[in-house]
């Protein structure tokens, strides 16, 4: 497949798993870890971002192509997506400007104990910081209400 158009992407949700883009079709040419300040991360039921000048947020800067992100975000479940240009750090310390797609009026209710299972796994596959992980991991007590 030849790709034009490329963008760099940051995904933080069930998109960090590589093997969950490759479902969709999406082989991105190069991914690294990098931190998003400025937000946090809530999953409920789909992991999205807010605002927030204490945290940020773990994912990986992905450069992917525009007709790739196009079938990512079309499919039902994310449709509510929308790209904001963003500004990451990548782990050597350098600066990345990406897109990332946020749900401005994300629906809400309990996360699905498989999904949350889903995003804690990558993250511990690319090596987030162990605080970062267990933050992550206590969206599994939201999911299942305890």
């Amino acid at each position: 497949m030849t790709r034009t158009n490329g963008a760099w992407t940051f995904f933080y949700g069930s998109f960090m798993d590589l093997d969950v883009l490759k479902r969709a079709d999406v082989v991105p040419r190069r991914f690294e870890v990098a931190r998003l300040g400025g937000f946090d991360v809530e999953i409920n039921p789909l992991a999205n971002l807010v605002r927030s000048d204490r945290h940020c947020v773990y994912g990986i800067v992905a450069e992917t192509s525009h007709e790739e992100l196009g079938r990512l975000y079309s499919q039902g479940w994310v449709s509510s997506y929308l790209p904001v240009a963003v500004l990451v750090e990548t782990l050597d310390g350098g600066w990345r400007t990406a897109l990332c797609y946020v749900a401005l009026q994300p629906a809400t209710g309990p996360a699905a104990e498989d999904y949350v299972e889903r995003v804690v796994r990558a993250a511990k596959a690319h090596g987030f910081p162990g605080w970062y992980v267990d933050r992550l991991k206590g969206f599994r007590g939201e999911a299942t209400g305890r």
